[in-house]
């Protein structure tokens, strides 16, 4: 199932970055998708977190800047 959840993201994605179209928003990349066991469940139990990241680029000529203390 998270396969298919992510499989069904990325065209979403693809979908999104296709109408958008404007080069000065931040450029969405396929999807990752992290998956892991609840704390103190078993590995055998369907309990499963699954978490999809989006990582962003900047547009062409940016770059991001983290500010410390935000």
């Amino acid at each position: 199932i998270c396969t298919v959840v992510e499989e069904l993201v990325n065209d979403l994605l693809c979908v999104c970055r296709t109408l958008s179209g404007n080069d000065f928003m931040p450029r969405l990349q396929p999807a990752v998708g992290l998956g892991s066991f609840l704390e103190g469940q078993s590995a055998y139990e369907e309990d499963l977190v699954y978490r999809l990241i989006v990582p962003l680029k900047p547009p062409p000529g940016h770059s991001f800047h983290l500010k410390l203390g935000t």
